[in-house]
């Protein structure tokens, strides 16, 4: 195992200052530089055969080691369950969702007080004999909170060189791009091995506020050797995110072999921690105060240009004219019921109001939590919040509004999409003003007594305000 830390040395140097890198124990780096750590993770690198058994006891073992460590954060690479040798082998040993294997990982976590990423699992779906490759994270209560099926796969069929290597002749690929997963250590995004060609989904998890992206994977000896250091790079520096890569390596069987050099690159693109050769473990240090400070320094997200080329999750699903429907965390809201658009936000009426008139504006771009807006998001929001309240006060005559964010769960968040409540107030609406929170808390919870508004009401409800705007 190699560990190296960040700041200290970039890995192209490491021949030329060999006083700053270690080759230990993972006990003896974690005492080496627990001063320096902040959110402790740990890259695993294995060869996986064809034997599930064996294949745990070797990720167990790694997992142990590395949770004494102290590592919050496991991460397993692609078919760390088993390699097989055949369509057939793959398809007998793969598992349903809550088979046997799985259910192991899940006490595995429980018992080791850890958050695994498990990345890349066959599983069997009933009624077909197709397969997904499903990256699990699943935390140390042993929940599986996020479940990514891989939508990117390797095919490849060169008849005169007799290579073929097509996973769609066994696996089904996904259909979404999942926001990314909260976690002990920042936010990860999921992705799958060959996804790491494809740098549009890292934008969109990043512009979903991702801070991690993870691509574990079983890359061939002979593409690994060429590109693999390069494409972890190049998607750490272009989304300005740690990366981090579990991989297989070494001889499965005959017919397969894996690069390996498993490694955790930061937002700068240093390759900060990276294994060496066999099974073992690296660990890292996620420092989410060095990656805004990256992101300060390069504001390239507020440099895009979104009039010139489409943004990567300002899709057509957030054009009224192309799509019915806008992304509100997530849900979705009618684009009837968006009154105003800006090029970063928009506003719309409500499906439970609070008073009469209360109506939502949030940023195009799906984030969770105010920190994840860029500069400009945050202005354009306001700005724009500043204008919906001018015309809900003309509309609505009054000359007050209460406006209020509700930012993260223990605030009364509900949907995962930073957005203002903008209430224009009267006189006696409340027996006592500061009620109006205490509803705010509770008004998008079914009652009995209080149903929600209909599409077409909303809808009616945008028309009359739309013409205050265009």
């Amino acid at each position: 195992m190699l560990f190296t830390r960040a700041g200290f040395i970039n890995r192209h140097t490491q021949l030329s200052k060999s006083l700053f890198f270690l080759k230990l124990s993972p006990i003896f780096c974690t005492m080496s530089l627990a001063r320096y750590q902040h959110n402790l993770i740990a890259v695993c690198q294995m060869s996986a055969k064809n034997n599930k058994d064996d294949n745990f006891k070797v990720s167990k073992d790694l997992i142990h080691n590395a949770a004494a460590a102290g590592a919050k954060v496991i991460f397993l690479p692609e078919a760390f369950d088993f390699v097989g040798e055949s369509k057939e082998e793959t398809f007998n040993l793969a598992e349903p969702l809550e088979g046997p294997l799985l259910n192991s990982y899940k006490q595995l976590a429980r018992n080791c007080k850890v958050w695994l990423s498990l990345g890349g699992m066959h599983v069997k779906k009933d009624g077909t004999q197709l397969l997904t490759n499903t990256h699990f994270m699943i935390n140390d209560k042993g929940d599986i909170v996020a479940a990514y099926d891989k939508v990117h796969l390797f095919d490849v069929d060169i008849p005169e060189k007799k290579i073929r290597l097509k996973e769609s002749d066994m696996i089904q690929r996904g259909e979404n791009i999942l926001p990314p997963i909260e976690s002990p250590v920042g936010k990860i995004g999921l992705a799958i091995c060959y996804d790491l060609r494809f740098p549009e989904l890292s934008l969109t998890q990043t512009a979903l506020g991702a801070q991690i992206l993870t691509f574990p994977s079983a890359f061939t000896f002979a593409t690994g050797s060429v590109h693999w250091e390069v494409l972890l790079r190049s998607r750490a520096i272009e989304n300005q995110c740690f990366v981090v890569a579990a991989a297989q390596t070494g001889v499965h069987n005959k017919k397969r072999s894996s690069w390996g050099h498993a490694m955790v690159v930061d937002p700068s693109g240093t390759v900060i921690a990276q294994c060496s050769e066999g099974t073992g473990f690296a660990l890292a240090d996620i420092d989410l105060q060095s990656l805004r400070n990256v992101r300060i320094s390069m504001p390239v997200w507020t440099h895009r240009r979104y009039d010139l080329y489409p943004s990567m999750v300002q899709t057509s699903s957030q054009d009224p004219d192309a799509s019915p429907h806008y992304q509100f965390g997530q849900v979705q809201v009618p684009a009837a019921g968006v009154f105003y658009k800006t090029r970063l936000s928009f506003a719309f009426t409500n499906k439970k109001c609070v008073v009469p008139g209360h109506v939502l504006v949030a940023p195009l771009r799906p984030v969770t939590r105010m920190d994840d807006l860029t500069q400009s998001e945050v202005a354009d929001l306001f700005q724009t919040v500043q204008k919906v309240e001018t015309v809900l006060e003309k509309v609505h005559n009054t000359t007050s509004s209460t406006l209020t964010v509700q930012d993260g769960p223990l605030a009364g968040q509900t949907i995962k999409h930073v957005h203002v409540h903008v209430l224009p107030r009267k006189e006696g609406d409340f027996p006592e003003n500061d009620q109006i929170y205490h509803e705010l808390q509770t008004h998008d919870k079914e009652e009995p007594d209080k149903k929600w508004r209909t599409e077409e009401e909303m809808a009616a409800e945008a028309d009359i305000l739309r013409k205050y705007f265009y």
